[in-house]
């Protein structure tokens, strides 16, 4: 291993071993907790958009926890946000754990050398982690405790976004797996601002997105836009809001409100995919990039108790209807 894969590994393990010691001891006992490294590679936006197939390659890792017992089982796979691999997003493990479901959670950053994207966005393409996701679905199909039909994709606020246009059939025919397809799309708290060329075709599979109304980092509003624009082309997708809930609303850490100076957030920003595969700030028609007079910064990060319990509900419902239905 190069010295950038073995951080990474390290990195991994210590996530699988936080957990099996102190956050759910009980859980490591019934569970099975593998370590698993895979190739994945970076492009920047332009070259995502433009299809390009080359990219700076990666060893990227993640964790897959899955249920006891020995038969092939549903999966979620996990896209942390701009902080990386945190809390609220390990959290849910529990949650697919108790259905009878697995789940990989992928570490987009370490085997970047990122630590986070709060303070610069642009250290990494918003959509890079799609591919990263695409890639942990194949290495994942070939596991012998996974049904290749059945893997879901979550994602949060960054990875949110991720999961949302991962989606998308022009993305998975550019970068996706051929023969496969995630079996479910769950975004929570994503970001709408873009509007990318037929970002109306989606994949013939359910998203369901999961918002706080009072999200004063990644505002609702342009989610309900696009909602409508599925709606009126046929697409299954949902868009469920949760009245006074902000960002993170899962994130039990979060129960005093975080409010970050230096935080850069997009909430002003409304962008546009051109034909050349760059993206535009439609207000001034210059090429979005960082200094961009749309960024502000200070959002707010904040738990809510009551949207935190209906999201999980609900996911359990969708869980239900979809991959677990007999």
């Amino acid at each position: 291993m190069n010295p950038s894969a073995v951080r990474l590994f390290s990195f991994v393990c210590a996530i699988a071993a936080l957990v099996c010691t102190s956050i759910a001891p009980a859980y490591c006992q019934i569970a099975r907790t593998e370590v698993i490294t895979f190739q994945s590679t970076t492009l920047t936006d332009q070259e995502f958009l433009s299809g390009a197939k080359g990219g700076k390659a990666v060893t990227l890792g993640g964790v897959l926890r899955l249920p006891a017992g020995t038969g092939k089982v549903p999966v979620a796979i996990l896209l942390h946000g701009s902080g990386g691999v945190s809390g609220y997003v390990t959290e849910w493990e529990d949650d697919y754990n108790a259905l009878g479901m697995g789940t990989f959670v992928i570490d987009s950053f370490t085997g970047r050398g990122i630590v986070n994207t709060n303070v610069d966005q642009f250290v990494l393409g918003r959509l890079a982690m799609i591919i990263d996701a695409y890639r942990a679905l194949e290495v994942l199909a070939r596991h012998p405790r996974v049904d290749p039909s059945r893997i879901v994709l979550m994602g949060f606020s960054r990875g949110g976004q991720s999961a949302l246009y991962a989606s998308l059939k022009r993305f998975h025919r550019m970068h996706g797996p051929d023969g496969l397809s995630f079996a479910a799309f769950i975004p929570l708290y994503a970001n709408c601002g873009t509007t990318f060329v037929d970002d109306d075709d989606f994949v013939d599979r359910p998203v369901r997105m999961f918002h706080g109304s009072a999200d004063d980092y990644v505002p609702v509003a342009p989610c309900r836009s696009y909602v409508q624009r599925l709606k009126a082309k046929s697409r299954d997708v949902q868009l469920t809001e949760y009245a006074d809930a902000g960002h993170v609303f899962d994130g039990k850490a979060f129960k005093t409100p975080l409010i970050v100076p230096n935080w850069q957030t997009f909430r002003k920003c409304v962008l546009a995919e051109a034909q050349s595969g760059t993206v535009i700030n439609t207000q001034t028609g210059q090429v979005f990039a960082n200094g961009d007079p749309c960024i502000e910064l200070g959002p707010t990060v904040v738990y809510n108790e009551k949207a935190s319990r209906e999201v999980r509900l609900a996911v359990t419902d969708f869980m239900k209807a979809t991959v677990l239905k007999k």
